[in-house]
């Protein structure tokens, strides 16, 4: 088997030649109804979506960021409120809190899924919480049952942040379908990306999506009459088209990105990667992990993390630092006090944490390569 000259982070044009005809067949399809914003696409994808994550109701929207806009503006958050969010997760999560008027309170994470739990939740709640934002990060499915309870005492708003994790379960049921309402990406670079931006929201709450498919066309309910002031958060009916052809995929692509985090784990152990100098992500019990991203913890002296990257870089190696500064530390978030060695747990993923390749279409020749080279690395280091 001949060695691979680089290997990319993510490659978005290996296509099944299947599903490139049938993109294109949807594309033409769409030309020719003459309909582009919402309409049927949008209404059979929404339809397609609840079905297969077992939601009552499933909102189409522009991206995973106005899902989770959206999510806090019909449930009425804004300033006086308070919400709590990881300090570790895409700035999304806690922009969104701040563009709403209401105050991120931030959280540390879970050191070994990167996620909250209800103690760290707990430990962050003050009179003014209203709601929190759970993330399942990297599309590891993140815990709710005590954090579901802690929030019903309190009669506090759960937020699933499911922008990385589309398919992802937590015991038996779909991440986003466990709180008040779930936000999911169709971002090009998710397990199910749009050719293009768009995001959903899902609830089982049929007042709250009502209010939902409102705010998402500026409030108009009926057209023209405006009760409440929306946006404009609509999703294209093109972007839906491509995504219901892709959503039939998503299952053999999960499996596929499930089988190269094994196929990691087996190779680093048989080039002697040890945890010493690599912790790898895990898969908790009764958790279906979607594998979004494979996160990596780089162990060893200050700076190794970020060594290792430059050395996969010379030898063409795709990688990605998610996330280099946590959201307390953020210029933007400097007023609300955030300061260094606030959250040590948050601070030491941003210091160690790195994302490898693992997209479906991976060979078995390109992870061999990538476990070598970081094997190389540990032998020189």
């Amino acid at each position: 088997m001949s060695q691979p000259d680089g290997v990319p982070l993510l490659d978005l044009k290996r296509l099944d030649p299947e599903l490139r005809e049938r993109l294109r067949a949807a594309f033409e399809r769409v030309l020719a109804s003459g309909q582009f914003i919402l309409g049927p696409e949008v209404e059979a994808f929404e339809a397609e979506c609840a079905r297969y994550l077992g939601a009552r109701q499933a909102i189409g929207v522009s991206s995973g960021t106005d899902a989770l806009l959206l999510a806090l503006m019909a449930q009425g958050f804004g300033p006086g409120d308070d919400v709590v969010v990881p300090s570790y997760s895409f700035f999304a999560t806690a922009g969104c809190v701040s563009r709403v008027g209401a105050r991120p309170v931030f959280c540390d994470i879970d050191e070994t899924s990167f996620n909250l739990t209800a103690a760290h939740v707990e430990q962050a709640l003050t009179p003014k919480t209203r709601a929190v934002i759970q993330v399942h990060l990297f599309g590891q499915p993140a815990e709710m049952d005590e954090l579901l309870a802690l929030c019903a005492r309190r009669n506090i708003a759960v937020i699933e942040d499911a922008a990385q994790a589309l398919g992802s379960e937590y015991r038996g049921k779909k991440a986003g379908t466990l709180g008040q309402a779930g936000c999911f990406s169709f971002f090009p670079t998710k397990n199910l990306g749009a050719l293009g931006d768009g995001g959903m929201l899902v609830t089982p709450d049929d007042a709250l999506a009502a209010k939902l498919r409102a705010l998402r066309n500026h409030g108009m309910e009926p057209k023209y009459f405006h009760k409440i002031v929306g946006g404009n958060f609509r999703l294209d009916a093109l972007q839906a088209a491509f995504l219901r052809e892709r959503l039939p995929w998503l299952e053999r692509w999960t499996k596929a990105r499930a089988n190269n985090a094994r196929r990691y784990s087996e190779r680093f152990a048989a080039q002697g990667v040890s945890p010493q100098h690599l912790a790898l992500p895990v898969e908790h019990p009764g958790y279906k992990h979607t594998w979004n991203q494979f996160v990596v913890r780089v162990k060893g002296p200050a700076g190794a993390r970020d060594r290792l990257k430059a050395f996969l870089a010379e030898r063409k190696i795709g990688t990605e630092i998610y996330y280099p500064l946590p959201l307390h530390l953020q210029a933007c978030f400097a007023p609300l006090g955030g300061r260094p060695g606030q959250f040590p747990v948050s601070e030491a993923a941003a210091r160690e944490t790195l994302a490898l390749p693992i997209f479906p279409e991976l060979t078995e020749a390109e992870q061999d390569c990538v476990a070598g080279v970081v094997a190389e690395f540990f032998e020189c280091g």
